[in-house]
């Protein structure tokens, strides 16, 4: 699988696109970004999606706001990892 930055009007950060079992994938890196810049940038990429595109977003924390926004038009699912961060995959809802 290879990644490939995008360009994305108003992301401050790295988008990488890639494409596994035929699904499109869309990733940021907020890890080291203060608020507002994470979710800033998860609403921008949610833009993207369709079908059955799903967005991977790394955050320091879980984004709890974040979710009571996007919850009538998104799903997610929440990972903690070793390191502390949250790796949270979001996709349209069915």
């Amino acid at each position: 699988m290879q990644k490939e930055k995008i360009i994305v009007p108003r992301a401050t950060l790295d988008i990488l696109k890639y494409e596994e079992e035929g699904i499109t994938y869309y990733e940021f890196d907020a890890t080291l970004c203060q608020p507002p810049e994470p979710m800033v940038n998860a609403m921008v990429c949610l833009s993207l999606l369709k079908d059955t595109d799903k967005l991977v977003g790394y955050f320091f924390h879980e984004p709890a706001p974040l979710y009571d926004k996007i919850s009538a038009h998104f799903s997610h699912e929440a990972s903690e990892l070793e390191s502390g961060d949250f790796k949270i995959v979001f996709q349209l809802t069915t």
